[in-house]
């Protein structure tokens, strides 16, 4: 069973910036592609970005030039970096990874408030 922990959320000023983190069990380079999700209170979960074996890379509209996604093979981990965040980033954030069938983590809290 692949295991996914994310860390790196928490509360933070508009304007200010976040890195989250996803620890992954298995080899990242054993998964077809991985990501992150976000949910906001009320509303259904959504595709934060992807990025597929071949490295492309695919972002929501509401977050392109802000939040960039990278890995580190060595230590199993995908990043999100967050950057010039605002209110409406508020979310629960999930990193999750594709072979046959997605895994996902328990997810981490992400506040962007004043």
């Amino acid at each position: 069973q692949v295991q996914l922990v994310e860390s790196g959320g928490g509360l933070v000023q508009p304007g200010g910036s976040l890195r989250l983190s996803c620890a992954v069990s298995e080899s990242l380079g054993s998964f077809d592609d991985m990501g992150w999700h976000r949910q906001a209170p009320g509303k259904e979960r959504e595709l934060v970005v992807s990025v597929t074996r071949g490295g492309r890379r695919n972002y929501a509209d509401s977050v392109k030039g802000r939040f960039s996604i990278s890995r580190d093979n060595a230590r199993n981990t995908v990043y999100l970096q967050m950057n010039s965040l605002k209110q409406e980033d508020t979310a629960v954030y999930y990193c999750y990874v594709t072979l046959y069938r997605s895994y996902w983590g328990q997810g981490t809290q992400v506040t962007v408030s004043s």
